[in-house]
Order: structure tokens, then C-alpha cells, then sequence
């Protein structure tokens, strides 16, 4: 019986052997094949040649250690099935990619309320600044990294009071106010269901603080009973409004927090017998595509989100050029006018 011999890889050749080669020492090596200090033409040579006899690669991960850089961005986000990350991404995308940099994506899963948080594999280790959509992160990271300069900009909120990130997001209250504007002026719905995001998100509390204020001033009464959550989910919309059917609460009208929670809202009123909207409006939030192609189309207010990708990775690349840009930016919205809120096209 024979066997036949397992032939072992041949080594890959190290930076100690290619500073053995060339006479010089493994930090001479260094500075030479990442740039970070001067040497002589001579001992530059010396190390390029040793380098190609050798047929030496650098290990990228200690490259980067080395230069203290990694070329690459983080972006955070809670998941990525939701409508709204797609035109998101793309304007991220499309800033990133005439860059020097590569974008790395990571989704945190949004957690149950009582859950803990797990912590990010995305950060200073592997990337050179971040940008970080609302509730992806704890606070306690966010104040963390800022207090070691890390560079981040945040996507549709401020993060905490007392340090200035720079951060993107939507003029929420002008486009709520348009919206409830048109519901009780043009269509005289005074019981307006209003649908809050997640717990905890920035953009939902400040509607529905526009929501109430508007409400106020146009001498409609603020109900509590009309609101409730619906998640910015399909299942959420639809969840809230059969609780709400569940319960009698009459209502006329429903602000859906977002385009996703309104497919829901739509289900549960059609197996109601409500009719949209003859007896109940639907105005939502963001236009995403699929918004035009609802039966009937949804009115909303239509929020540039590709665009805010793209300016949140401007401005994070900004700052990692040296630049020192505006801490806030908001960008306009505005009402789009269909059939869900009564209007005839």
C-alpha cells in the first residue's frame, strides 16, 4: 500500500523577509510601501526590488492599521426590506462611488422595546466615518465615538443635545402642516387619525408635534383616542387601524405615518367595508414609487430621500477631506396631491 505525500502550501513571504532582503529594517519597509515617511532613493529601491523578487503583497488589514486609514464608510441602518432604504442607498451609493472610498452596509434588525442592544461590528475599526440612520445605534455609542472625534453625520435625526453631529433630514413640519391643511379645509375631516413611527423616532414626534399644532390652529379639536402606532410598517398600519375598528373609535381621516403603513391602513378599511375615501381620506408620507399605483393613489407628501442619501455622504465625506460642514441640513418637502384624500385627478 502506498500513500502519497500532502504537499504543504508554499509561505507566503513576509515584510521580515523582504527587509531581510533588501538590508533595511521591517519599519523602513513600512514607511516605504505605505508612503508615511521619507526614505533615500537608494533604500526605496532597494525595498521595490526586494518587493518584486519576493513577489510580496501587502496584507490590506495591516496596511490599513498602518496608515490608520481603511478607504471604506459605514452606513447604518435599522434593516433594509423596508420601501424606503432603497432610493436611500442609491443616493449613498451615488455619492460614494466617485470617491476613494467603498460603502459598507450593515443592518442592525430593528429589537422588541425590552430588548438589548447588540453591538455594531461597524465602526472605527473598519471604517473611517459612518453614517448613521435613526435608531440603528445606542446613544451611548453615538456619544462614544464622538468623543473620539470619529466622523459621523446622522440621517433623519439630531442625536444627543448636548454635542452638535451633523445630520440630514426632512422639513417634517411644513410638509404636515400642508397635509392637514388640505384634510380639514379642502375635505372638512375633523377625526384625523394620526399613525406614529417606532418608538424613539425623531421624525414622527416631530410631526406629530406639527400635526397637533396645525390641528389647534385650525380649531379642530386634539382627540387622544385618534392616535396611535403604526410602526412605519404594512403590518403596523393594518394592525393599528383594526384595533381602532376593534374598538368603534369613529374616525373620517388617517395621517399614515409613512407610505408602507398605508398599504396596511388600505386593507384593513376595504375588509372594514370602508370605502377610500369616501369615508375615510388617507394621506401618507415620503411618495415612494409604488404610491402612484395604489387603487385608489395615495395623496403624501413627497420627501426627496435619494437626495438626503447623497448629501449625507457628501457631507461625510466633507469632513473626511477637512472640511467643516453645516451641522444641520434640512431639505423641503411637499404635498402631492391624488385620490386617497377625496381630490378627483
Amino acid at each position: 500500500m502506498t500513500t502519497t505525500a500532502v504537499r504543504k502550501p508554499k509561505p507566503r513571504p513576509t515584510i521580515s523577509d523582504v527587509a531581510r532582503l533588501a538590508g533595511v529594517s521591517i519599519s523602513t519597509v513600512s514607511r516605504v510601501l505605505n508612503d508615511t515617511a521619507p526614505v533615500s532613493e537608494d533604500v526605496e529601491q532597494r525595498v521595490r526590488n526586494a518587493v518584486e523578487m519576493l513577489n510580496f503583497t501587502p496584507h490590506a488589514a495591516a496596511r490599513n492599521l498602518a496608515v490608520r486609514k481603511t478607504y471604506t464608510v459605514g452606513l447604518l441602518l435599522p434593516e433594509v426590506g423596508n420601501n424606503f432604504f432603497a432610493p436611500l442607498l442609491r443616493g449613498v451609493e451615488n455619492a460614494i462611488r466617485s470617491s476613494e472610498y467603498q460603502l459598507l452596509v450593515h443592518a442592525s434588525l430593528r429589537k422588541p422595546d425590552d430588548a438589548p442592544w447588540r453591538r455594531t461590528p461597524v465602526g472605527e475599526h473598519n471604517t473611517d466615518g459612518m453614517l448613521v440612520f435613526v435608531g440603528s445605534v445606542e446613544e451611548e455609542d453615538l456619544l462614544r465615538a464622538h468623543q473620539r472625534d470619529f466622523p459621523m453625520v446622522l440621517l433623519f435625526f439630531r442625536g444627543p443635545s448636548s454635542i452638535n453631529i451633523p445630520w440630514v433630514g426632512f422639513d417634517n413640519r411644513t410638509g404636515l402642516c400642508q397635509a392637514v391643511e388640505h384634510l380639514v379645509t379642502v375635505h372638512q375631516r375633523r377625526r384625523i387619525v394620526y399613525l406614529r413611527g417606532p418608538v424613539g423616532n425623531a421624525d414622527s414626534e416631530e410631526r406629530e408635534s406639527a400635526f397637533c399644532e396645525t390641528l389647534e390652529r385650525l380649531g379642530v379639536p386634539i382627540l387622544p383616542e385618534l392616535f396611535t402606532r403604526g410602526n412605519y410598517s404594512a403590518q403596523g398600519g393594518e394592525n393599528a387601524i383594526q384595533e381602532l375598528l376593534a374598538r368603534s373609535i369613529d374616525f373620517d381621516a388617517v395621517f399614515t405615518g409613512d407610505d408602507e403603513s398605508a398599504t396596511g391602513v388600505l386593507a384593513a378599511l376595504r375588509r372594514a367595508g370602508r370605502r377610500i375615501p369616501e369615508d375615510v381620506a388617507l394621506v401618507g408620507f415620503d411618495d415612494l414609487p409604488f404610491s402612484a399605483h395604489l387603487n385608489p393613489p395615495l395623496t403624501t407628501v413627497h420627501a426627496p430621500i435619494e437626495q438626503a442619501g447623497y448629501m449625507a455622504a457628501s457631507k461625510l465625506l466633507s469632513i473626511l477631506a477637512g472640511e467643516a460642514p453645516e451641522v444641520a441640513m434640512r431639505l423641503p418637502v411637499e404635498l402631492v396631491i391624488r385620490q386617497s384624500c377625496g381630490c378627483v385627478r
